[in-house]
């Protein structure tokens, strides 16, 4: 099972579950968990082959899917019936393809510095890595895109800590994760249509200039889609802007559990 760690403040308070990136661990979490434990239960999760969680459990074949089962496993461990899941640049998409397995699961979708689709620029830096994956060091890859990604001097300790997360993945986990993006843009595609009936609110840093066009496009097309940008942050906007993602992500729980608590009672 994957390694988690639990705050658990009341058995009725709502459940808040935090999905990192490639190349994070939950550790990444640390500006959100003292808010979020005030009011909420939260779940911390290390996906296979990040933070404490056993590398090695790939299998030919698998994909974001067997991911996302094994985080529903951890759900079941504990017994949480429904959570809202906050998710992080490529922990969006194993937060997707949850809510799209197991929608009865979800409250709400949190998708901070989303990966909607890759264009042209994401699709080239990606298989650049691919061609090269096998004899450039991993750790030089993983440099590079986190300076193409997060360029500017406000984003050096996002960049930081996803280089020192990084630094405690081997090799071999590395291009394991890596492989994930080759068929991504049709899987994802599908994803929007499978999950735009769960409430979903898209974090994005301003200056998260890869990822943000294709969040614009798919949020005019879905009613139950809803973007706020964050200014003076890039792609990692929980650790660039920590107390506004907080109040925002808090806020809208809160609407989401009032609009529950209402339908329930109605």
């Amino acid at each position: 099972m994957l390694h988690y760690k639990t705050y658990i403040v009341s058995p009725d308070a709502p459940w808040v579950s935090f999905v990192h990136g490639a190349g994070g661990s939950s550790s990444i979490w640390y500006k959100q968990i003292r808010e979020f434990r005030k009011a909420h239960n939260v779940l911390l999760i290390d996906l296979r082959g990040h933070g404490k969680s056993a590398r090695g459990r790939w299998k030919k074949g698998d994909s974001f899917v067997h991911i996302a089962d094994e985080v529903k496993t951890v759900l079941d461990e504990l017994n949480i019936k429904r959570t809202h899941v906050i998710g992080m640049s490529l922990g969006t998409i194993v937060a997707q393809t949850i809510a799209e397995r197991f929608p009865e699961r979800i409250s709400s979708l949190i998708l901070g510095g989303a990966v909607i689709r890759l264009d042209i620029r994401t699709k080239l830096l990606l298989w650049t890595g691919r061609v090269t994956k096998r004899f450039i060091p991993y750790m030089l890859l993983y440099k590079l895109f986190a300076w193409i990604i997060m360029p500017k001097k406000r984003h050096e300790e996002s960049r930081s800590i996803f280089v020192n997360q990084a630094k405690k993945m081997c090799q071999k986990e590395f291009i394991k994760w890596f492989s994930l993006t080759k068929l991504i843009n049709p899987y994802l595609s599908r994803l929007q249509m499978k999950t735009n009936s769960i409430p979903t609110l898209f974090l994005m840093g301003v200056e998260d200039y890869l990822f943000m066009p294709p969040v614009e496009e798919v949020v005019k097309r879905n009613a139950e889609f809803k973007l706020i940008k964050i200014k003076e942050s890039g792609h990692v906007c929980n650790i660039d802007q920590p107390d506004i993602f907080n109040r925002l992500s808090i806020d809208f729980i809160s609407t989401k559990q009032k609009t529950k608590a209402i339908t329930s009672t109605g």
